[in-house]
C-alpha cells in the first residue's frame, strides 16, 4: 500500500453512541446498542450521519482519480444525445429524447397522420426538442425537476384524445406521489391535486381519475374514484383492502373495456372489475380469492373465428389453482357465462411442478423432484416439451399475434404465432403451434471453440450467449407487427419487429456503444454449479475473451428474493471491470424466479439459508477450481441482495476480500417483529411471521446479518478485537462499503447504520455513503448515477486489485 493508502487506514470512524435497549421475544433477549438511530429526525442521528458521509468521503479521496477515470470511461461510451424508436398510442407516435449534459429525458410525440400507417416516423436525435413540425413537447423533466434535488416521475398516463395528462411525482424519494391533471399543448393544471399517493390513472376519456392511496406503513390499500371539475375532497372510496397482507391497485384493461381492481399478497390475488361505460357503477369480483392461489385475468377476441364469421370472445386466465407452476385457461365466452371458477375453459400451457412445494398435486412424487428435471405435458405447445425449469410468465393476444412468455433452463424465452392459428388451433383442440422466437445471429461472433476455460472444464455449461428476450412496446391492439427486444451480458439490445403473417424481422433500434466497443471481445458462459445440498444452480460468467486464465479478480453480484431473476442485460458500467481483467459473475440462487416457482418457494421463509448457500457455494466453486482469487474477490447486492450480502460476510467471510451492500435490509429480524414498519406485515409472506411464530423468530434470529456480525472485545494488550456471537476471534472479514438513502421507505436507513455501526465498533474496515435527499432507489439524475455507479466500482476495483486495465486485445 502507498503512503497515502496507510494514512487513510489510519483514520478512524465515528464513535457512534451506545444506548443499550433490548428486544424479547419467544424467550429470546438481544440487546441492541443502536435502536436509538431508528429517530433519523434527531440532532444526535442527523450529526451522526454527517459524521460518516465525511469519513467515507476521506477514505475514499485516494480514488478520486479512478473514480473521474471510470466516469470518463462510461461518458465514452455513451451515446448522450439520443432518442427512442417512437411507438403508436391512438393517435400520437410517443418517444423520449435525452440530449448531452442533461439529466432527463424529454418526452415527445408527433400525430399519426394515416389510421393504416404503422411504421414509425424517421427523426434525427440531433433535432432539439420541439422544432421538427407538428412535433409536441409532453413532458420536459429537466425543467420540472429544476429546484429539487430529486426528481422521480412516478406515472404518466394519457387521455385516449391525447388532450390530458396525469402526471405523478415524488421530490424527495418516499416514494409518494403528487399526482396533477395537465392540459399538455398549453401546460394548464387542473386545481385537482392527488397528494402522496401510490398510482392513479384515467378512464378513457379522462372524465374520471381512479387513485390508489397509501396506509401509514406504505401499503397501497384504498382505491378512490374523482370526477374530473370536482373537488377531491368529494371522492369516493369504491375498494378497501382491510387485510394487511394485501395490496391493492387499480388500471385499465388491455382492451379499455374494462376497469381492473388487482390485490394481492404474496401469495393470493383477487380481481375486480367494471366496465368503462359504468365509472359510478359497483366493481364485481371475477373469481373471489382463495388462499394460497394466484390469478389474473385478460379479454380477447378471435375476429371472425365463428361460425357464419362472426367474433369470438374470450376470457384468458393466468392461475396457479390447479398447477403451481402456473397454467394459461382459456374460456370461450359464447359457451360460458359467469360465474367463472379456476380451472375453467382450455388449458394451452402449463409450467412444471418438479420441486414446488404442491408439485404431488399435479404428478405423484413431483415435490421431491429436482427443479431442473425436464417436463412434458402431452397439452402444451411443443416447444414447452421437455423443458427443464419451465415456467409460464403470460401471455398477450393482439389482433395479428399471440405471444406467449415463458422460462426454460433458467432463461426468458418468447414464443409466438398468428391470431389466426390460435384461433384455429383453440376451436378445435389442439396443443397451440407457437415458434420461439430467437435473437438473430451476431456477424462473425465466437464459437464455444474460441473461448477455452480449462478450469471450468469439471462444469456442465456452455459458452454461449446468454440472452434476456420479450415483448416491448406494444401498447396497441391493433398493431400489425410483434415488438420484441433483446439483451445479452454483452451484446447491447437490440429492439426488433416481427411480422408473424410472413415471418419477416425487421430491426428498429440497437442500442450505441461508442469508443470501438465489440461485443465479439467479450464471453458469457453458463455453469452449473452443485450446491450443498445437490441441487444444481445456474451461473452466469461474463468476461473479457483474453483474460481467461487462473486466479482471476472476480466480481459475485446476487439477489435471490421474492422470485426476482436476474436476468442477462447489458451494462456500461461493467464494461470497466470487465477491460481489467474482472471475471463478472451472477450466481442464480434459490429465492429468485430463474427456474420457476419452486425455485423460489426453495429460497424463502425457512429455507432462506439456501440462498445464502447458494451464493457461497458458487463462490467457492469458482476459487477452488483455480478460477478466481478469494483475496481478489468482490460481492455485491442491493436490498434483499444486501441481506444476501450481510449474510454471506458471517457464512464465509474466509471467502470474500471486500463486499459492497447497497440499500441492505440487514436487520431484517427487528423489521419483521414490527407490524407498525411499512411493508412488515405484507413481507410476512415472503421471509415468515417471527413476531406470531417462535420457529421463524428462531430461523431468523439464525442468519439476520445485524445480530450476528462481529462484536468487539477488549483484548489483554488494552486494544480491541473482533469476535462472534460465540467469543471465537474473527480471523477474516471482508472490507465493507454500503450505500444508502434517509428516505428510503423499503429499507429504513437505521439498518445499513446500525450494521455498519457494530462493524466499525469491532474494529472492522466498513464505510458508509448515505444519500441525504434520496430513496430506495438512490439519487436521480443520468449523469449523477453514472457517478455514483463509478465511485462504487473504484472501491470496488480497488478491493480486487484491478485498477489498471488490460493493454491486450482479442481483435
Amino acid at each position: 500500500m502507498t503512503n497515502e493508502q496507510n494514512a487513510q487506514m489510519d483514520m478512524r470512524p465515528p464513535q457512534a453512541a451506545r444506548i443499550d435497549s433490548e428486544r424479547s421475544f419467544h424467550d429470546d433477549v438481544f440487546v441492541d446498542p443502536y435502536e436509538w438511530m431508528r429517530d433519523k429526525e434527531s440532532p444526535r442521528l442527523k450529526q451522526y450521519v454527517a459524521d460518516e458521509n465525511a469519513y467515507t468521503e476521506s477514505r475514499m479521496a485516494h480514488l478520486a482519480p479512478l473514480h473521474e477515470r471510470l466516469f470518463e470511461e462510461f461518458r465514452s461510451h455513451v451515446q448522450e444525445t439520443d432518442m427512442s424508436v417512437p411507438t403508436r398510442m391512438d393517435g400520437y407516435w410517443y418517444y423520449a429524447r435525452t440530449q448531452k449534459g442533461r439529466q432527463y429525458a424529454v418526452q415527445c410525440r408527433l400525430p399519426v397522420h394515416d389510421e393504416d400507417d404503422w411504421d414509425p416516423p424517421v427523426i434525427d436525435a440531433a433535432t432539439r426538442p420541439g422544432q421538427l413540425e407538428g412535433e409536441q413537447i409532453v413532458l420536459d423533466a429537466n425543467a420540472e425537476a429544476e429546484g429539487h434535488d430529486f426528481y422521480r416521475i412516478g406515472g404518466m398516463d394519457i387521455s385516449k384524445d391525447g388532450r390530458w395528462m396525469l402526471l405523478g411525482v415524488d421530490t424527495n424519494g418516499d416514494e409518494r406521489y403528487d399526482f396533477t391533471i395537465r392540459e399538455i399543448a398549453t401546460g394548464r393544471e387542473l386545481p385537482e391535486r392527488f397528494a402522496g399517493i401510490a398510482a392513479a390513472c384515467f378512464t378513457p376519456d379522462a372524465r374520471y381519475v381512479f387513485y390508489t392511496v397509501l396506509d401509514e406503513a406504505q401499503r397501497p390499500w384504498l382505491i378512490r374514484r374523482h370526477k374530473v371539475g370536482t373537488a377531491v375532497a368529494d371522492d369516493v372510496d369504491v375498494y378497501r383492502e382491510d387485510d394487511e397482507r394485501f395490496w391493492a391497485g387499480i388500471g385499465v384493461s388491455f382492451d379499455e373495456r374494462h376497469l381492473v381492481i388487482g390485490t394481492g399478497s404474496k401469495t393470493t390475488s383477487e380481481v375486480l372489475m367494471l366496465p368503462v361505460s359504468d365509472p359510478e357503477g359497483e366493481f364485481t369480483t371475477f373469481i373471489p380469492r382463495k388462499e394460497g392461489v394466484e390469478y389474473d385475468v385478460s379479454f380477447a377476441t378471435f375476429e371472425g373465428a365463428g361460425e357464419h364469421g362472426g367474433d369470438v370472445p374470450v376470457a384468458v386466465v393466468y392461475h396457479n389453482a390447479t398447477n403451481p407452476n402456473f397454467e394459461i385457461d382459456v374460456i370461450d365466452m359464447r359457451e360460458h357465462g359467469a360465474p367463472y371458477m379456476l380451472g375453467d375453459g382450455t388449458m394451452i400451457a402449463c409450467g412444471s411442478p418438479y420441486g414446488c412445494e404442491l408439485g404431488d398435486a399435479v404428478i405423484d412424487g413431483a415435490s421431491a423432484m429436482p427443479v431442473g428435471t425436464p417436463f412434458d405435458d402431452p397439452r402444451n405447445p411443443q416447444l414447452l416439451r421437455g423443458v427443464r425449469g419451465l415456467a409460464i410468465d403470460g401471455i398477450a393476444l393482439h389482433r395479428h399475434f399471440v405471444a406467449l412468455s415463458y422460462r426454460a433452463d433458467g432463461l426468458p424465452r418468447l414464443a409466438v404465432m398468428g391470431k389466426a392459428a390460435a384461433a384455429d388451433d383453440f376451436l378445435h383442440g389442439r396443443p397451440w403451434r407457437f415458434e420461439a422466437v430467437t435473437p438473430p445471429a451476431l456477424d462473425g461472433d465466437w464459437t464455444p471453440q474460441d473461448v477455452p476455460a480449462p478450469a471450468l472444464d469439471g462444469f456442465d455449461g456452455a459458452a454461449e450467449r446468454l440472452y434476456s428476450i420479450g415483448t416491448s412496446g406494444n401498447p396497441s391492439y391493433d398493431a400489425p407487427r410483434m415488438r420484441y427486444l433483446f439483451t445479452s451480458y454483452t451484446r447491447p439490445g437490440e429492439l426488433h419487429e416481427l411480422d408473424t403473417r410472413d415471418g419477416s424481422d425487421v430491426l428498429l433500434k440497437e442500442a450505441t456503444v461508442l469508443g470501438g466497443y465489440d461485443p465479439r471481445d467479450y464471453a458469457e458462459r453458463r455453469v452449473w454449479v452443485t450446491a450443498r445440498d445437490g441441487e444444481r444452480i445456474p451461473v452466469s460468467l461474463v468476461y473479457r475473451r483474453d483474460a481467461m486464465r487462473g486466479r482471476m479478480p472476480m466480481f459475485v453480484i446476487g439477489y435471490g428474493a421474492y422470485e426476482i431473476s436476474s436476468d442477462p442485460g447489458f451494462s456500461i458500467a461493467r464494461l470497466s471491470l470487465l477491460d481489467r481483467g474482472v471475471l463478472y459473475v451472477v450466481p442464480h440462487v434459490r429465492g429468485g424466479g430463474e427456474m420457476g416457482r419452486a425455485w423460489y418457494e426453495n429460497g424463502r421463509r425457512l429455507r432462506k439459508k439456501r440462498t445464502f448457500e447458494d451464493f457461497v457455494d458458487v463462490t467457492a466453486a469458482l476459487q477452488d477450481c483455480g478460477l478466481a482469487d478469494p483475496a481478489r474477490t468482490v460481492a455485491n447486492g442491493g436490498s434483499a441482495g444486501g441481506l444476501l450480502m450481510g449474510a454471506v460476510a458471517n457464512m464465509a467471510p474466509e471467502r470474500y476480500a471486500g463486499i459492497e451492500a447497497d440499500v441492505p435490509f440487514v436487520d431484517a429480524l427487528t423489521t419483521m417483529l414490527d407490524p407498525s414498519l411499512p411493508l412488515t406485515v405484507t413481507e410476512w409472506d415472503e421471509w415468515g411471521d417471527p413476531l406470531h411464530d417462535a420457529e421463524a423468530y428462531r430461523y431468523m434470529r439464525d442468519y439476520s446479518p445485524y445480530e450476528n456480525a462481529p462484536v468487539p472485545e477488549p483484548a489483554a494488550d488494552g486494544a480491541t478485537r473482533a469476535v462472534w456471537r460465540d467469543g471465537e476471534a474473527v480471523a477474516h472479514y471482508p472490507k465493507i462499503f454500503v450505500t444508502t438513502s434517509m428516505n428510503d421507505t423499503r429499507v429504513l436507513v437505521v439498518e445499513p447504520l446500525k450494521w455498519v455501526a457494530r462493524l466499525q465498533a469491532a474494529g472492522l474496515d466498513a464505510l458508509i455513503k448515505i444519500e441525504v435527499e434520496a430513496g430506495h432507489g438512490g439519487g436521480t439524475g443520468r449523469y449523477k448515477q453514472w457517478r455514483d455507479v463509478c465511485y462504487e466500482n473504484a472501491w470496488c476495483l480497488e478491493a480486487m486489485g484491478a485498477e489498471e486495465p488490460l493493454e491486450s486485445a482479442v481483435r
